[in-house]
């Protein structure tokens, strides 16, 4: 079995790969002390499991887990009990290492994984809902329905009973709410990063910490938006 380290504590990381030593089917073919670099890795590579840290700076294991597509197993390393149950409430995870680790716990921690790829694979996530026919929305304005095509769209956002539907040459107000307007919208190409905000992420120009710029618009991304954000990305 294949697996990677990420941490971002360079002592725990080693004392994973410690671990793995000891059992002779299994090798760390590479250690990350961040999530970002970890998924630009899984983007390229597949492994069989992932020992993750679920403390993070900036991005918990949790959300890293929801980032991957296809996941493979995985292994929390952590130094808190508190976030067992939340834990198993997710398929991939098979099993919950609390620091320190022993020798003993590392070894029924691999039984565990072994059985889990003996048993089934690991369901992955529910494919992307079909792109809506054709290329175009109507909105209605003063009574006159304007087309927009969906490439022309660069964001909606929500302000009380209206959106604001910005695109590169003008802005349409509407009386709609965004759960509608999201409805219509091709799922290929516009993403839900905040509960008042629809983006076109095709149309990204930078992503900085918790903000996303598209053309002059600085846009907030929920936490619990982010790992879909990232998942949708063709990182390198």
């Amino acid at each position: 079995m294949n697996c990677i380290i990420v941490d971002d504590e360079a002592m725990a990381r080693a004392v994973v790969a410690k671990l793995s030593e000891n059992i002779p089917d299994l090798d760390v073919i590479d250690q990350f002390s961040n999530a970002m670099d970890a998924i630009k890795f899984l983007n390229q590579q597949t492994v069989d499991v992932i020992f993750l840290d679920i403390h993070m700076p900036g991005f918990s294991g949790f959300d890293f887990v929801q980032t991957l597509k296809d996941p493979p197993r995985v292994v929390l390393t952590t130094s808190d009990k508190d976030f067992a149950i939340e834990a198993y409430e997710y398929e991939a995870i098979v099993d919950y290492l609390v620091k320190p680790i022993t020798p003993e716990r590392f070894e029924k921690s691999i039984l565990k994984v072994k059985g889990s790829m003996a048993k089934q694979p690991v369901i992955a996530n529910k494919e992307e809902k079909s792109s809506s026919v054709g290329q175009e929305l109507y909105i209605n304005i003063d009574r006159r329905l304007i087309k927009l095509q969906f490439d022309e769209i660069l964001l909606i956002e929500a302000k009380g009973d209206y959106i604001d539907v910005k695109t590169e040459k003008e802005n349409y107000t509407v009386h709609s709410t965004l759960k509608k307007i999201k409805q219509k919208l091709p799922e290929d190409i516009f993403l839900q990063i905040h509960r008042s905000f629809i983006i076109n992420f095709t149309k990204i120009i930078d992503i900085e910490d918790n903000s996303v710029l598209i053309g002059k618009n600085v846009i907030p991304i929920s936490r619990s938006n982010r790992p879909e954000l990232m998942r949708r990305l063709n990182l390198l």
